[in-house]
């Protein structure tokens, strides 16, 4: 994230973009005035991208592209805006809250983005690609096998239990792996009903479909690990950091300079605690329930994890206590320290020899 005072030192138009799967709005607004210049809506393709490149030198050389959901919809502009070196900036998408007595349409949208990004003292740069998107893309593609796995792995239980009894004795005792090996060898008999023989396919079927997408899960988690060994492997050498973890935290954080501060870091993970002062109580805080979510989950595994294994936050925590600390405060504080660290150690790459 970078920080300016306004844009309009920069840049003579600001090209705002509402991004969709099929097409993008754009609208070219005057620094100065804020006044629209020009709008155009072009197709989501390189095409459509070369037309918008052909729309902005139209109306000046000094500009900026503001652009919602450049992770999503508008990836493949800010991409290729990128490789021409152009001034790009990140946009959330807008709170309905916003916008919800006002007017809807995509060149408003456009025009709304261009303004906002004016109206910024500090403008966020889009994630970078390489291997942090490698990462996401590892990350989703886990995240989705994993939940899909754990579905499969819950339906095979509950079959179990309303399953003919002849078929439940075989998983009598059993912990939930060991019912999962068993459902997956099972086999039917031309002496069954109909109701066993289903169960047992059934059964059969989602024990080896939760097998089959562990493995997949696991080949992810060791494609990630090693590119993250490869692009920042001092992350690994932290204590309670994975490389799920430290994948989630680099994916979140991209590249040196896109965000600004520690604080910032902190605000974007979601363990920035926010002022509840009232009337004479000026020393309350609440939680940060904002921020990166994923993030937010990677420095809670973090904190759990240096809970029970790093002797150093072990003593933390029983100092902490003693003060009257509850565990669940104990643990904000922590978060919040992780999140310091790491972005210290994000920007200031050791050097390596």
């Amino acid at each position: 994230m970078t920080s300016l005072t306004d844009l309009s030192d920069l840049v003579d138009v600001v090209i705002g973009v509402d991004t969709h799967v099929d097409t993008h709005a754009a609208a070219a607004i005057d620094v100065r005035t804020g006044g629209v210049l020009d709008e155009i809506t072009v197709e989501a393709n390189a095409e459509g991208y070369a037309q918008l490149v052909e729309f902005a030198d139209q109306h000046a050389v000094l500009r900026a592209w503001a652009i919602e959901g450049t992770g999503c919809h508008g990836a493949g502009l800010a991409h290729h805006l990128a490789r021409g070196e152009e001034l790009v900036i990140e946009l959330d998408r807008p709170e309905r809250a916003q916008r919800r007595n006002g007017e809807k349409s995509d060149p408003l949208d456009a025009v709304r983005a261009a303004r906002e990004a004016l109206a910024r003292p500090r403008w966020g740069t889009p994630r970078q690609g390489g291997e942090r998107q490698a990462l996401s893309v590892l990350l989703a593609a886990r995240r989705s096998a994993v939940q899909a796995g754990t579905d499969a792995q819950r339906q095979v239980f509950s079959l179990v239990i309303a399953a003919p009894e002849q078929i439940r004795d075989r998983f009598r005792g059993q912990q939930l792996p060991a019912m999962i090996k068993t459902a997956a060898a099972l086999r039917t008999h031309a002496s069954w009903d109909t109701e066993t023989t289903t169960t047992v396919t059934a059964l059969r079927s989602l024990a080896r479909r939760a097998q089959a997408l562990a493995q997949e899960a696991a080949d992810h988690q060791k494609a990630i690990k090693t590119i993250v060994g490869r692009w920042r492997p001092d992350l690994l050498a932290q204590p309670g950091i994975g490389p799920i973890v430290a994948a989630t935290v680099l994916c979140a954080w991209s590249h040196p300079g896109r965000i600004h501060s520690e604080a910032a870091f902190a605000k974007l993970a979601g363990v920035a605690p926010i002022k509840a002062n009232s009337g004479k109580i000026t020393t309350r805080h609440r939680l940060n329930r904002y921020g990166d979510r994923q993030l937010n989950r990677a420095l809670h595994t973090i904190a759990l994890s240096r809970i029970r294994y790093d002797q150093d936050t072990r003593d933390y925590v029983a100092r902490r206590t003693t003060e009257g600390k509850t565990p669940r405060e104990i643990k904000r504080c922590l978060k919040r320290y992780i999140a310091r660290d790491l972005y210290r150690l994000l920007e200031n790459r050791p050097i390596t020899t």
